[in-house]
């Protein structure tokens, strides 16, 4: 089979993604070895992109979710390819805007009645004192669409008013976006990478994520800690297993997400699990992402196993497409339709 795993270059991406380009070339080289032909296509252009439809590969793995152009305008690539009919990786737009635009997730999962975290947004000066707050201390501030723990640290979680103004504040300057801001939940954290294959059948691999106490006495996963890898990844104990597994089936499939995602949960005190976010272009670093590494922990999978179950719906598809002459697939005299929206704020893709 002819398959590219689709990147893009832009290096100040703040997004979720397969990570660097040496993630790109372990998830190619997995590839090779199973006797597939394939490239890593890093993307900067629409030229680049009308590249790839004039190829006309069997399959694309999309390795991040758009592309950022010159002009400040977005190409998504879920929209992009499947106008040009080809065939790629991973979940439609619709379910994607679940992974960049976390309010959307939350919304859509507490119609279904999937616990969340209660939360609300806010800008600076747009509270003038505690009492107006819609939620009670503590507090968890985050950006609305920041990945790999962008803007996560022992100020996140506030306790008064001049802590939620202060860190309200740095938050918007450095992102400029309004501020999402939940109840702080104090219990153990987890994620569960699901996997989704032709038939239906779900492979969960759900871990407890243990970050290190920070000089504030917190365990916060923020940016540092990702970026240093000095969070402790184990498996969930016997007592929540059930309860974690059941909430991340939920999500997944409230989201509507196809073939893998990674849902990130968390506990309050009591012990309650919430919905706290989920990744569908998720990290695939060998040593270091945590979709491929919880798959190895709970389910004992090899890095290259989880390949081969990530891309089992996806091949399903292509062997369908070939069964089906009449069925419209891109070749080389098939001519690209540029595609570009405004929708979406960029910033992409590091370890997750």
């Amino acid at each position: 089979m002819n398959i590219e795993i689709v990147t893009c270059a832009n290096a100040t991406l703040k997004e979720t993604g397969f990570g660097t380009m040496a993630a790109c070339n372990d998830v190619m080289a997995v590839l090779i070895s199973q006797g597939h032909t394939a490239d890593v296509t890093p993307c900067a252009s629409l030229h680049d992109l009308n590249a790839i439809v004039e190829r006309g590969p069997d399959l694309l793995i999309l390795a991040a979710k758009y592309l950022l152009l010159d002009d400040g305008l977005t190409v998504w690539y879920a929209d992009y390819f499947n106008k040009n009919k080809l065939l790629f990786s991973g979940s439609s737009r619709q379910a994607l805007r679940y992974d960049s635009e976390k309010i959307l997730a939350k919304i859509q999962l507490a119609r279904l009645g999937i616990n969340t975290a209660q939360f609300f947004m806010a800008v600076p000066h747009q509270y003038q004192r505690h009492e107006t707050l819609p939620l009670a201390y503590p507090l968890f501030l985050k950006p609305s669409d920041a990945a790999n723990g962008n803007g996560v640290d022992d100020q996140s979680v506030v306790e008064n008013f001049s802590q939620f103004e202060a860190k309200v504040a740095s938050l918007y300057a450095s992102f400029g976006q309004p501020i999402l801001v939940e109840e702080y939940l104090s219990g153990k954290e987890f994620t569960v990478a699901i996997i989704k294959d032709r038939c239906g059948e779900l492979t969960v691999s759900a871990v407890e994520i243990v970050p290190p106490l920070s000089q504030g006495g917190l365990r916060m996963l923020g940016e540092k800690v990702k970026a240093s890898d000095t969070e402790l990844i184990k498996t969930v104990d016997i007592e929540h297993i059930g309860a974690v597994k059941a909430l991340a089936e939920a999500a997944f499939l409230g989201l509507g997400i196809k073939g893998f995602g990674r849902i990130d949960i968390k506990m309050n005190a009591a012990g309650q699990c919430y919905f706290m976010e989920a990744n569908l272009v998720p990290g695939m670093n060998r040593h270091s992402s945590y979709f491929p590494r919880a798959c190895q922990v709970a389910n004992q999978l090899t890095y290259e196993e989880v390949i081969e179950r990530m891309l089992d719906e996806c091949f399903s598809r292509v062997i369908m497409a070939d069964l089906q002459p009449s069925l419209p697939v891109a070749r080389s005299t098939f001519s690209p339709r540029p595609f570009s929206d405004t929708s979406g704020s960029a910033r992409a893709h590091h370890r997750n």
